[in-house]
């Protein structure tokens, strides 16, 4: 199958065409007058504890949303790996968290796509590995990603594509968050961070000087997305009908720019 018929058949991800009005009058809350999200507040720069307060392009836009759709936004914020449960349990209307879009996701949640991000290779600065990008350099290495995420899967797959070519295994290290992925390479104890690209632009203009980018970016259309309760066509309609909303009146785009996110990551015209 196709990236696209999976994109606009399996997971009804293409916006384009009339659609119903942002209204949740049909859908089911948690809460009445409240949108309750479920988020993982450990992905920076999409969701990320700052001054004591979730902030991130995650939580702006979710606040964007829930203008459009006349409630209150309230987040829920837990480990990645209990999202899903707590949405298939009743817990949360919806997950807001940056979560990549995959079959096997696709399979117990269905999704509202918003953005389509990469990942790149980070190094510390001066590359002491010699990592030339996603390629043989990173045989025998260490790398770091945040566990239970796509970058660990993509690590995986490495691993296994140089154990078949009979060279040496990566070591792939898992962390709780993508912070402690970071400031494991920043301490030397991985030689490789896989992460996304908009995570990779916000580290080097946090810190600057302490990493540098090997190689080209990868898995540049792999889509993220909003995930409802598989078949919850109320609450799926109403978000897609809030992000089209935003996309018209252009504080979609500001967002954009307002993260620094490159427009590539942009899944409207």
């Amino acid at each position: 199958m196709s990236r696209l018929r999976l994109a606009c058949g399996i997971l009804s991800l293409c916006l384009s065409g009339s659609v119903m009005a942002a209204d949740l009058s049909s859908a089911t809350l948690v809460e009445k007058g409240a949108l309750t999200y479920g988020v993982a507040g450990t992905f920076a720069p999409f969701e990320f504890q700052k001054d004591g307060k979730l902030s991130g392009f995650d939580i702006d836009m979710i606040g964007l949303l829930s203008k459009k759709l006349a409630v209150e936004p309230k987040p829920m914020n837990m480990e990645f790996k209990g999202l899903i449960v707590a949405l298939q349990g009743g817990r949360a209307d919806i997950i807001n968290s940056a979560m990549y879009i995959n079959e096997q996701r696709a399979a117990q949640v269905d999704f509202v796509p918003y953005l389509k991000i990469g990942t790149l290779v980070l190094v510390q600065a001066g590359n002491p590995a010699k990592i030339t990008g996603r390629d043989d350099s990173l045989c025998g290495k260490t790398i770091a990603v945040t566990l239970g995420g796509i970058q660990e899967t993509y690590a995986r797959q490495d691993d296994k594509r140089c154990r078949d070519k009979g060279l040496a295994a990566i070591n792939v290290m898992t962390l709780p968050t993508a912070q402690d992925s970071a400031l494991t390479l920043r301490q030397g104890r991985a030689d490789v961070l896989f992460n996304s690209t908009p995570g990779v632009v916000e580290l080097m203009d946090k810190v600057p000087g302490v990493y540098a980018v090997a190689g080209a970016e990868f898995e540049a259309n792999t889509q993220i997305g909003m995930a409802v309760r598989k078949g919850d066509t109320a609450m799926k309609s109403a978000m897609e009908a809030a992000l089209k909303e935003i996309v018209a009146d252009g504080s979609y785009k500001k967002l954009i720019e307002t993260w620094k996110f490159p427009a590539s990551v942009s899944l409207f015209d």
